[in-house]
């Protein structure tokens, strides 16, 4: 049960937002820009930077719901987005990928971990200055969105097929839209 009165059924980070859209649209606003903005790096593999992290956080819900985004965005591989949140360094993925993930779970432990050999082993594995920038951002930014679904004690489904339909869905239609159908909430305000 949630902390707070969240809206019945409403899953993940979608019943927070709920009860507040006016914090809702910038959160969403950076996810869009960060997850499916114009970038060097694909859509699936910033995906999977926040899946991976939020695996790291024990976030439930959000290595759920961002996992079967990069799956989605993967042709439904699955099996490839497991692999990285259990062992991205053998799992079937770039060197550069390897490496930015590890700055990525150096970031989600704590920022000043990343250490210059870190970003000079990202760089010589093709990573430019704009990859190691948004890494860094994504992971604090998923360290963030983990803590506030999980702060906040919301519920999280078990079936994989709503985080599937609801990958589908963030993946073709975004982010910035994805709380337009949920219900207003009366709340009281102390």
């Amino acid at each position: 049960m949630a902390h707070i009165r969240l809206p019945e059924g409403i899953p993940g980070i979608l019943g927070p937002m709920a009860f507040s859209p006016e914090t809702a649209k910038p959160l969403n606003a950076l996810a869009e820009v960060l997850l499916r903005g114009p970038n060097s790096l694909a859509p699936a593999e910033r995906e999977m930077i926040a899946a991976y992290v939020s695996s790291q956080n024990d976030c439930h819900f959000c290595q759920n719901a961002h996992g079967a985004v990069a799956a989605y965005r993967l042709g439904g591989n699955e099996e490839l987005v497991n692999d990285v949140k259990l062992n991205f360094e053998s799992a079937a993925i770039s060197d550069k990928m390897k490496a930015l993930l590890a700055i990525a779970g150096k970031v989600q432990k704590e920022g000043k971990q990343v250490t210059t050999p870190d970003v000079d082993c990202a760089r010589q594995h093709g990573a430019t200055d704009k990859d190691i920038h948004d890494t860094v951002l994504i992971a604090a930014a998923f360290c963030m969105y983990n803590r506030y679904v999980d702060g906040l004690a919301t519920w999280a489904p078990t079936d994989p097929d709503m985080y599937r339909e609801n990958g589908r869905r963030l993946a073709e239609e975004g982010y910035v839209r994805s709380t337009a159908h949920l219900p207003a909430v009366e709340k009281e305000r102390a």
